[in-house]
């Protein structure tokens, strides 16, 4: 509900119906006509102020009076009313937070499945140079030894190796065995 306590009203009297408004009113025709008329259209048009000036001038010129100026000068709404606006805004913002989300929610859906299309081709690819070429396994050997190397040298433990555990063996004897080989 709205409550429109204050109205200001800016009138003076018709010109032309002066001697009217004084033989039907009286001089303080503007105290006896404006109140009555404002608080009629006041229960009436609450929604927009041009409304209530339209009203107010056409009611007003009934009475041979002219409006300046109507203007609406405190307006107050109830409780309830402010409550449900905030509630809509509430609701308003939490349906744009899991809208946002939905779609946060997708692109990572999105993202997941094209990284996994990438590391399954990938896989397909490194496994069928491995099938048509023996030769890629002693190529990937050096990268292998660095990542094994880099990882303990990382860690904070001292580690003894041999040169087969780190897939140094430059000799080759080992490459058949790698390379699972069936003669």
């Amino acid at each position: 509900m709205v409550n429109i306590n204050t109205c200001r009203v800016l009138s003076w009297p018709a010109v032309s119906a002066l001697p009217q408004i004084y033989r039907e009113l009286g001089k303080d025709y503007d105290e006896r006509v404006l109140p009555s008329i404002v608080n009629e259209v006041l229960k009436c048009g609450r929604t927009v102020s041009r409304l209530i000036h339209e009203n107010l001038t056409n009611c007003a010129l009934r009475f041979n009076a002219v409006l300046d100026d109507v203007s609406i000068t405190h307006l107050a709404f109830s409780p309830e009313f402010t409550h449900a606006v905030e509630a809509k805004q509430v609701a308003q913002q939490t349906a744009l937070r899991a809208a946002f989300l939905a779609d946060q929610a997708i692109q990572e859906k999105q993202s997941i499945i094209v990284q996994a299309q990438g590391e399954a081709k990938s896989a397909e690819l490194i496994g069928e140079a491995m099938r048509t070429n023996k030769g890629f396994l002693e190529l990937r050997r050096p990268e292998a030894a660095r990542d094994v190397a880099n990882m303990l040298a990382s860690s904070g433990n001292k580690v003894m190796l041999n040169a087969q555990s780190l897939l140094l063996n430059v000799t080759g004897e080992d490459t058949e065995e790698l390379l699972k080989v069936k003669k």
